[in-house]
């Protein structure tokens, strides 16, 4: 005996509205589940261990001045009479020498003497355009107290770094936003806090 065309139309309405409840509860599961697995948030901040202080972060953020600026870890410092990050010490007699044979560009590095043979360097970043000579000079010929960071107060966290892209020494990553800066530490390669 053959179907009723109405009873056909019932049984396929039921049928599309269990599908459609079905769908419905499978998204909303997948959408409660990828709240609750969602990653941190994550920002750009550049790894002090594998940064060769090239000049690019000056030159490739896409804010003007950089949002990289030079960071001091003072606890690595070793207060030298003769910084190698304060001063060109490819000059003769950089020591007795006035700003002329200063490293920084910007004179973004002040030096304040704390004894007869130390001397505090204090960065003040409002001035300091992230060219990285001071890391260079301080990580080739000292302790490499001196390392580039991205702030955060300035940074605009791009989906693609400008910075990321030309690096060359592929040092600038993602890292957790509770954790934004890398602390650079003899020892510690890759350890950020």
């Amino acid at each position: 005996m053959p179907e009723d065309p109405g009873e056909m139309t019932r049984r396929r309405l039921l049928r599309d509205s269990v599908r459609g409840a079905c769908l419905i509860g499978t998204g909303a599961s997948a959408v409660l589940l990828a709240k609750g697995a969602r990653a941190e948030e994550m920002v750009w901040q550049i790894d002090p261990h594998k940064c060769v202080a090239c000049n690019t972060c000056e030159t490739s953020c896409v804010l003007t001045p950089s949002a990289v600026k030079c960071a001091h870890n003072f606890a690595m410092c070793g207060y030298c009479k003769l910084c190698f990050g304060y001063y060109n010490t490819a000059m003769s007699d950089p020591v007795n020498a006035g700003a002329e044979k200063q490293l920084c560009p910007t004179n973004a590095i002040t030096r304040t003497k704390i004894s007869d043979v130390a001397y505090s360097y204090t960065i003040d970043e409002s001035l300091c355009i992230g060219c990285g000579l001071c890391v260079e000079g301080c990580t080739q010929n000292a302790n490499g107290s001196l390392h580039l960071q991205i702030r955060h107060d300035r940074c605009v966290n791009c989906n693609q770094c400008a910075i990321a892209e030309a690096c060359p020494a592929d040092a600038v990553i993602r890292v957790p936003a509770s954790r934004p800066y890398i602390l650079k530490q003899p020892g510690h390669e890759g350890e950020h806090s």
